[in-house]
């Protein structure tokens, strides 16, 4: 008789697998009808969750603004995964967000949290993207000053500077960085790995590497129009271009 009851509880467990974490936060008992019809929310939450990995839902979303300096910034979703973990007596579900932070003014970050649920994930993510965040200098605050390449893990990126006009021609979670820095014109292409982490590490690797005429021509301890005036433009041409240069 044990084992007959046995087998007719095997169907539950099977399907339990595909429920997302509970909302309170314990532990999920398989095996129990009442509890599989309990937990039908949490699986729509982990849909919700599976299609904002996507690039839906939660994409592009204006945040309320850093607690320091009352600035809004711009929160986009890239990545959420789900993982689970096998304990005695049932399986813990768990998310994981990676996050990009910007202004759409020259600063930009990354974050990433792990959590039980996933708007506590999304904002452990979040709040970890503020606190990395770069500065990047833009020219004429539409573009990068110069090409470059970015390199981590398996993932290699190549981000080069565009003309007005050309938009963001980049695809996954590089566009959400670039949209998130405030860069209209841009043109990049990923080479390797397809992981978004490693994509997106990749490409900060690239950006910290930029540089504007203004920070060499202070480095060097020389002015923006020597420099710009090397390429064979007048001093005229010259003196123009070095005062159209912001950063």
């Amino acid at each position: 008789m044990a084992d007959e009851n046995n087998n007719a509880e095997t169907p539950v467990v099977e399907n339990a697998e595909a429920v997302a974490a509970p909302a309170e936060g314990g532990e999920q008992r398989e095996g129990r009808g009442r509890g599989g019809r309990g937990r039908g929310g949490n699986d729509r939450g982990g849909e919700r969750g599976d299609r904002g990995g996507r690039g839906r839902g939660r994409d592009d979303r204006r945040g309320r603004g850093d607690e320091d300096g009352g600035e809004e910034l711009i929160e986009k979703l890239v990545h959420i995964n789900r993982v689970s973990k096998t304990v005695k007596g049932g399986k813990r579900f768990g998310f994981a967000a990676l996050v990009v932070v910007g202004d759409g003014k020259g600063r930009v970050g990354f974050g990433h949290g792990k959590a039980r649920e996933v708007p506590e994930a999304i904002n452990k993510a979040t709040a970890a993207a503020k606190k990395k965040m770069i500065r990047v200098p833009l020219k004429e605050g539409r573009t990068l000053h110069h090409d470059g390449k970015g390199h981590f893990g398996a993932g290699l990126v190549n981000v080069r500077s565009a003309p007005p006009g050309t938009g963001i021609i980049a695809g996954g979670p590089m566009r959400a960085v670039f949209e998130s820095l405030g860069v209209a014109d841009v043109v990049t292409k990923s080479i390797g790995t397809s992981n978004p982490y490693n994509m997106i590490r990749a490409t900060f690797d690239a950006l910290a590497t930029q540089t504007s005429p203004k920070s060499v021509a202070q480095r060097r301890g020389k002015k923006v129009a020597d420099l710009l005036g090397r390429g064979g433009a007048s001093a005229a041409e010259a003196e123009a271009a070095a005062e159209a240069i912001a950063e």
